[in-house]
């Protein structure tokens, strides 16, 4: 009687284990199938593929916990502003007008996938589109090609930079640990590689499969609007779209609604591009362009690069606490003392990081540039950046660093842990084309 008992019991879970129980499990093994999880070195590797639809439910899914967690700190991070959630959901509804309809369904499979209604989804897309409210931040952007490398290949760099002190009011988890590596497969499109927020359906920067790489730097104007498609946003339909510069550059150009800077970079030519603009003006230029030189700032041949400030004059004028187009010298450095405009920061950040490429060029690569990021950021090639390391800034807060070769796949990444700042942490090695082929262990 022992075995009856043992052998019915058997089959029943036998008979259990292979009859379906619901149309939701069905759908929801058909949504998973192709995007898993994975970690590196402490590193969290999202891989997502499929449709829009089917990589948004794997994100919320994988994912859930972190969503909600960087939807928390945001909104926390926001009480203090005139952007309430209610606020932020009016915006979201001018903004559905002109968003792909791909992303929305990528935010709907991601409200499904996690279970987080999809207002809370909208308000955590919309928010890229006006934290400036909250911008403090000195990020920078950099392409190297030709002379200026050691083998003539194209590298990107880009550090990212916001406050540490952001976290979620719930957990108590620093905003900074729910950045993680995205790696792209979708349907339509090309694969891609971003660091990025949990949750994120843009993108801040990242490279792409087809030698595109890009990134931003937020730059402050009243010159702005909410009909149109934020910068983050765009950022994604290039990696998704782009396979030349001159299709990103179309993608970045059109749709515009607030103050950013962006570096573009080309492996396949190779060439990189500086794109200043604000809602209604744009400018595009390569190395040699004449306003890439004008004074203060300077020409280096096969080189771009910004900071959170712009170049294009027509920009700078409207630029907010830009009250004359030169930010440099003993002016400008009153200023900052007095609390009158940030712009001096943005100078000194420029020219350290121009300097230091000068001192380096010829010999720059994956490895090199990021020793030059780092050194910058720690202070070790400036004086005012010395000082401003010093007093502890918090607009030099990087919570990720990164140098890709696009042609290779190479990147070389840190990113902030412990309290500490991404160029004071370990740098790990991985290769887009070997995690875009990846296959779950």
């Amino acid at each position: 009687m022992k075995k009856k008992i043992i052998g019915i019991f058997v089959c029943t879970l036998l008979i259990i284990s292979i009859i379906p129980v619901g149309i939701h499990a069905i759908d929801n093994y058909n949504s998973l199938n192709g995007g898993w999880i994975e970690e590196r070195n402490g590193i969290t590797i999202l891989h997502l593929s499929g449709t829009n639809y089917e990589m948004g439910y794997q994100h919320g899914y994988f994912l859930k916990n972190e969503i909600r967690e960087v939807l928390r700190t945001w909104l926390f991070a926001f009480e203090t502003t005139s952007y309430s959630y209610n606020r932020l959901l009016e915006i979201w509804n001018i903004m559905d007008d002109y968003l792909p309809d791909e992303y929305k369904d990528e935010m709907q499979g991601m409200a499904d996938g996690s279970g987080i209604s999809f207002d809370d989804i909208s308000v955590l897309t919309t928010i890229p589109a006006v934290f400036n409210v909250l911008d403090e931040d000195a990020c920078c952007e950099i392409s190297l090609w030709g002379d200026a490398t050691v083998d003539g290949k194209l590298y990107h760099a880009r550090s990212m930079d916001f406050s540490l002190s952001l976290y979620d009011p719930e957990t108590g988890k620093p905003f900074y640990e729910n950045i993680i590596m995205i790696v792209r497969n979708p349907d339509v499109g090309y694969a891609s590689l971003v660091p990025e927020l949990a949750g994120s359906i843009g993108s801040w920067h990242g490279i792409n499969e087809k030698g595109i790489a890009i990134g931003e730097n937020t730059c402050i104007t009243a010159d702005s609007t909410f009909h149109g498609i934020c910068p983050w946003i765009r950022m994604r339909m290039v990696l998704d779209y782009a396979s030349t510069s001159n299709d990103a550059i179309n993608i970045l150009i059109s749709n515009r609604t607030c103050g950013t800077n962006f570096i573009l970079s080309d492996a396949n030519v190779p060439i990189g591009y500086a794109l200043d603009q604000s809602g209604n003006i744009s400018y595009v230029g390569a190395w040699d362009d004449p306003v890439e030189g004008l004074k203060p700032f300077w020409q280096i041949k096969d080189v771009v690069r910004r900071v959170p400030q712009y170049i294009d004059p027509e920009c700078a004028a409207l630029e907010y606490g830009r009250y004359r187009y030169d930010p440099s010298g003993l002016l400008g450095f009153l200023w900052l003392l007095l609390g009158k405009s940030y712009m001096f920061l943005g100078w000194t950040h420029y020219k350290a990081l121009s300097n230091e490429i000068e001192k380096r060029y010829g010999s720059l690569d994956l490895n090199e540039t990021m020793s030059l990021l780092r050194d910058e950021y720690v202070g070790n090639t400036d004086f005012f950046m010395k000082m401003f390391r010093a007093v502890k800034l918090s607009a030099l807060e990087c919570l990720c660093q990164w140098v890709c070769c696009p042609e290779t796949g190479d990147i070389v990444i840190s990113f902030a842990r412990n309290n500490t700042l991404a160029c004071y942490n370990q740098v790990y090695y991985f290769n887009m084309f070997e995690l875009i082929n990846s296959e779950p262990p």
